[in-house]
């Protein structure tokens, strides 16, 4: 392992060696380790991606339990995913320089330790607010937790197969959930569900002693904070919780009926647009505003926005229906186990399969599987029970953990080149899959909503006392009930308010139906234009290479190249890699790579 020069800055380069070099600034180096320290890394970083993933993931599956538990109102009941996700969403923004500033020992260890006390705290003090907080700063921590656990697992594989666990890393994330709904509730709910509170706490305690005992090599320190970051971070931290709000509250206390919600999307609007102004026309901005607007980059935060809305026809669409008709936790579990299964394949196949030439591939594959599942979905009635959706539910597992991977290395191949740009991508990543989730699961929703009430209207309006069927209907369910209620009246009554259940959860199967074909057609379409614009490129690109292949000069004829001489032995100062560039520092007008 490198030392650090005797002098006692801290930010003076080191002297790597080839292998060790940190892949960018800000990362850890990468010296050889023995396979059981390998095996430990592989172990702490499971762990952290867990840590970070697995408290909101709990609450969201859990949402309506907890709600009973606190005492809330649905309403505030959705306020506790929502602020996850306003405080996570905006964090990369000074997480990153955070790290390559001061260095990833004190980044590791303060945000765990953060996190460890909040949820301590919450245990003691058991109220909506303390959720709230605790939610908030689970936010905050898990963007730091995801972070760690992709390094902490890339000191798992060798060189060779670093790709396979950058795709590991990546996909152990998208374990929290199914895990999430297999955890037994009877747990959870110890102590008004404080056990929930207990379980978040052991596993942050669990994470902070193994990184302690397990640090992850040192890498390079820079100074890149500048002061306009943080007013950066003013504008645009409060503009990203303001539409997480709208979003995440949107549905529950409807678009139009909320003052409060247009407020808050025209203060967003406004936030959000001083923020991009201010970083386009400073010198080495926070978020490189020219990058991401490139073809590239736009296309691809596209397609991962509208393949998250698509992934919430599993916990939106299948888990709704399925409550819609009467299943709780115990019958979703072994729905949940495939689920898993899927998710886990689809992480495996894209590790094993993952090439840097073939990233287009991947997540058109994972597109047509999306597809295929949300079709077969759409097939559902009333008689609908979890086994029934094993094969289509399987299919989007597989499919969003096969993506992934892919659709991240096509940005950071870009990044790679341009460390500058480091910041913006995490950045457009997490906002891609944050407020993409956020926000497919308000469309989805809103989407069911307004089709149940259409069905509702089509199947209500032709139930009147007029039509013989109707009557003979309302005459056999009091029939039914006269071994248990005496009084006439009563029964008829409580059998018009059957009919009216029943053609109730007729609509809603049917609004379920138009949201599992809705996904499907959108999938069909981000499918479309991907391939389009495949095409497009290939079609463009061999003229060029014509053009290029008749404009190179013939080759002369090959003479015999002289023995190489001997190299000298290295000395120090030729083992150190060259002083990388300064994130932030170099021109915006640069040419960009375009490998989306």
């Amino acid at each position: 392992m490198p030392s650090l020069p005797a002098m006692t800055d801290p930010y003076a380069p080191r002297a790597w060696l080839p292998h060790e070099r940190p892949m960018m600034p800000g990362s850890p180096s990468t010296p050889l380790h023995a396979p059981a320290r390998r095996a430990a890394y592989a172990a702490v970083g499971l762990l952290v991606s867990l840590t970070g993933g697995l408290g909101n993931a709990l609450v969201s599956a859990n949402l309506q339990s907890l709600q009973g538990a606190l005492g809330l109102y649905a309403a505030e009941a959705a306020w506790l995913p929502a602020a996850f996700v306003m405080s996570n969403v905006s964090m990369n923004l000074l997480l990153v320089k955070f790290r390559q500033q001061y260095g990833l020992r004190l980044f590791t260890e303060a945000f765990i330790a953060l996190y460890a006390l909040i949820a301590l705290a919450h245990v003691f003090v058991h109220d909506f607010s303390t959720a709230l907080a605790l939610r908030a700063a689970h936010g905050m921590t898990a963007a730091a937790m995801t972070s760690l656990g992709l390094y902490y697992m890339l000191q798992a594989f060798p060189a060779p197969l670093r790709l396979r666990g950058l795709v590991i890393a990546l996909g152990t994330s998208q374990l929290a959930l199914p895990l999430a709904r297999l955890l037994p509730v009877g747990v959870l709910e110890a102590s008004a569900w404080r056990g929930l509170t207990l379980f978040e706490a052991g596993l942050a305690l669990l994470s902070f002693a193994a990184v302690l005992v397990l640090k992850l090599p040192p890498g390079d320190r820079y100074r890149v904070f500048e002061k306009l970051d943080f007013l950066t971070f003013a504008l645009f931290a409060p503009g990203m919780a303001l539409l997480c709000a709208v979003l995440g509250l949107g549905r529950t206390l409807w678009w139009t009926q909320s003052a409060w919600l247009g407020w808050a999307l025209a203060g967003a609007i406004v936030l959000l647009t001083a923020a991009v102004a201010l970083e386009h026309h400073r010198r080495n901005p926070l978020l490189n505003t020219r990058w991401i607007s490139s073809a590239g980059l736009v296309r691809l935060g596209l397609v991962m926005l509208l393949i998250r809305v698509v992934l919430s026809e599993q916990g939106v669409g299948a888990v709704g229906l399925l409550q819609t008709l009467g299943m709780g936790p115990d019958q979703l579990r072994p729905l949940f186990v495939i689920v898993l299964l899927g998710t886990v394949a689809g992480v495996g196949a894209s590790a094993w399969l993952i090439s840097p030439t073939r990233l287009h591939w991947p997540i058109l594959f994972a597109l047509a599987l999306m597809i295929l599942g949300s079709l077969l979905d759409a097939q559902v009635t009333s008689l609908a029970r979890p086994h029934d959706f094993y094969v289509s539910q399987f299919l989007l597992a597989f499919g969003s953990a096969y993506f992934l991977g892919p659709a991240m290395l096509s940005g950071m191949s870009q990044v790679i080149a341009q460390p500058r740009n480091l910041v913006s991508f995490t950045v457009i990543f997490g906002i891609s899959q944050n407020l993409g989730g956020l926000a497919g699961s308000a469309l989805v929703g809103t989407f069911q909503t307004w089709r149940e009430k259409f069905h509702s209207s089509q199947l209500t309006e032709p139930l009147t006392l007029l039509d013989p069927q109707v009557v003979a209907r309302l005459q056999a369910g009091a029939a039914a009930l006269a071994g248990t209620q005496a009084d006439p009246v009563l029964r008829n009554a409580q059998s018009s308010a059957a009919l009216a259940a029943a053609a109730a959860r007729e609509a809603n199967v049917l609004a379920y139906a138009d949201v599992f074909l809705f996904t499907g057609v959108l999938a069909a379409l981000t499918l479309v234009f991907l391939m389009g614009h495949a095409a497009w490129a290939a079609r463009r690109g061999a003229p060029e290479m014509a053009q290029r292949t008749a404009q190179a000069p013939a080759p002369a004829a090959a003479a015999p190249s002289p023995a190489p001489a001997a190299s000298p032995a290295p000395t120090p100062a030729s083992t150190a890699a060259p002083a990388p560039e300064r994130p932030g520092s170099a021109d915006p007008s640069a040419p960009l790579t375009d490998t989306v």
